[in-house]
């Protein structure tokens, strides 16, 4: 039988030190990891929001509504106000269109007289269905996904886009 070394009070210290700071790092480092980087990792998921009730929406004519949302970035809230033109020609079918531009960005108005969007951003004009008129945009501007529950419209805004 071979007859093992003694392990010294030294070394014996420095093994329940090594392993206690061990566990003591391991149980505090994981959860702070997943706390740093968890918000990047989640993936905002599109959301309803209520744009009005039903009675507040003219027939034929697009109106303007100003809904606030807020959109949740990580760990940073955000409160902003989002301009919506709702159009109905029938009271049955609902279209939500952005009162963004696509070209850069500015906010379209409603020319009733001429019934057209018109943006400042070097003139942009746009059809009473969303579809270019004139100008640089690019293409139309963008519609939202529409329902209805207990007569109030409801748009869905799309999820956050994250950088890759």
């Amino acid at each position: 039988m071979k007859k093992h070394e003694d392990i010294s009070r030294r070394d014996a210290m420095k093994m329940a030190i090594s392993l206690f700071g061990g566990l003591i790092g391991t149980t505090l480092g994981i959860p702070a990891v997943a706390y740093i980087i968890g918000p990047a990792l989640k993936m905002d998921k599109a959301n309803w929001i209520r744009v009005n009730s039903l009675s507040a929406i003219e027939l034929e004519t697009p109106t303007l509504f100003k809904p606030r949302v807020t959109r949740q970035n990580g760990w940073v809230a955000e409160e902003e106000e989002v301009g919506i033109f709702v159009l109905t020609e029938d009271g049955r079918d609902y279209h939500a269109l952005s009162n963004i531009c696509t070209h850069l960005g500015c906010h379209v108005h409603w020319i009733a007289e001429r019934e057209q969007f018109l943006s400042p951003c070097h003139n942009g004009v746009f059809d009473k269905h969303r579809y270019v008129v004139s100008g640089p945009p690019p293409r139309p501007l963008d519609e939202f996904e529409t329902k209805i529950e207990d007569g109030n419209l409801y748009i869905q805004l799309p999820a956050i886009k994250r950088a890759s």
